[in-house]
């Protein structure tokens, strides 16, 4: 009986460590599993993480990349040429007299003494053309004091509008005839146009621009002045027709202008500097003598006995 209970407590002792035993090798495969479940989870959270990063890395520099393409798209590419003035100073073509500015607001107060002594490469200013209109509506805010101041310092004026896609030719047309009282011995209206809306043909684009052309030149019997940048003259500005009209031509930084057509003014620089003003001002040379500038203005006909 003795021997029997003994054998009967060495079997439970013996069952009851291998539990243990069983026990013990359950814990230490789950503490494995769970310790692999937890280096998986834990690359898992880190990937992911790092693929929100890249991401947002990624549409940072794909909004900074547009928002490039955008700029050079709407601001730089339709008028690179001005963007050349980052670049040096002004050059003064050879060969020209007749030199002259335009300006507007951007170039402050004027300081009109000062300014009617200064010279442009040794030459003195002879023509002042101010920027008055843009639009339908707007004005710019110098142009009757730098207009009335123009003709008071003794320069040739003339009055220059700034062509706008947002409204239409007829109404900018009048709102410029409006605001804008030219005077005999003043340069014929200038039409500023850098810009062609993207929804019109380029036929309809020359028919609203002969439109404006066509109303102002009734008013004041004189063909009004085409301003534009070359390449944008040959690309819709080169039918026919608009050889008619004097060109003032914008090219900068060129030592010739490249433009094989005729024209009157070329607007050679963006970059100039000038006693009297502040800042960057464009420089302007004619095509011509004194004696023929002149002649363009508005009442020649009459001043010279034609």
């Amino acid at each position: 009986m003795v021997v029997c209970q003994t054998f009967y407590r060495l079997n439970m002792v013996k069952k009851s460590s291998t539990k243990v035993r069983n026990k013990r090798s359950t814990k230490r495969s789950g503490a494995r599993g769970n310790k692999g479940n937890g280096f998986f989870g834990f690359l898992t959270s880190r990937f992911i993480g790092s693929s929100r990063r890249w991401a947002w890395w990624l549409g940072g520099l794909g909004v900074v990349c547009l928002y490039i393409w955008a700029f050079y798209y709407f601001f730089v590419g339709p008028t690179g040429f001005r963007w050349r003035a980052l670049y040096g100073d002004a050059n003064y073509p050879d060969g020209y007299a007749i030199h002259g500015i335009d300006i507007s607001h951007y170039q402050g107060e004027i300081n009109w003494d000062k300014l009617s002594d200064a010279t442009i490469d040794g030459f003195p200013l002879k023509f002042v053309i101010v920027k008055s209109t843009e639009g339908s509506s707007a004005v710019d805010e110098n142009f009757n004091d730098n207009f009335y101041q123009a003709r008071e310092y003794g320069f040739i004026r003339g009055a220059y509008h700034f062509w706008s896609n947002k409204s239409s030719a007829r109404a900018q047309a009048n709102f410029f005839l409006k605001q804008v009282h030219l005077e005999e011995g003043d340069l014929p209206p200038v039409l500023d146009v850098e810009h062609k809306p993207q929804n019109r043909s380029i036929e309809d684009f020359q028919r609203d621009v002969l439109t404006w052309l066509h109303i102002v030149e009734d008013k004041y019997h004189v063909k009004p002045i085409i301003y534009t940048y070359y390449k944008f003259k040959e690309q819709y500005l080169s039918a026919p027709v608009f050889d008619d009209y004097p060109y003032w031509i914008a090219h900068y930084y060129v030592e010739k202008v490249e433009y094989k057509g005729k024209w009157k003014f070329w607007q050679h620089t963006d970059a100039g500097r000038l006693d009297g003003i502040r800042g960057y001002v464009d420089l302007n040379i004619f095509n011509g003598s004194f004696y023929e500038l002149k002649r363009l203005t508005i009442g020649s006909e009459r001043i010279f006995g034609e």
